[in-house]
């Protein structure tokens, strides 16, 4: 069960920084 909340939480920070990227290329134009 543990490993399924790590992988979860892995996912999580995966969208965030793709969220990130995209604000950034947003401030760059």
């Amino acid at each position: 069960m543990g490993s399924v909340i790590k992988k979860r939480r892995k996912k999580i920070a995966k969208h965030k920084r793709k969220k990130q990227l995209k604000a950034l290329r947003h401030k760059n134009k």
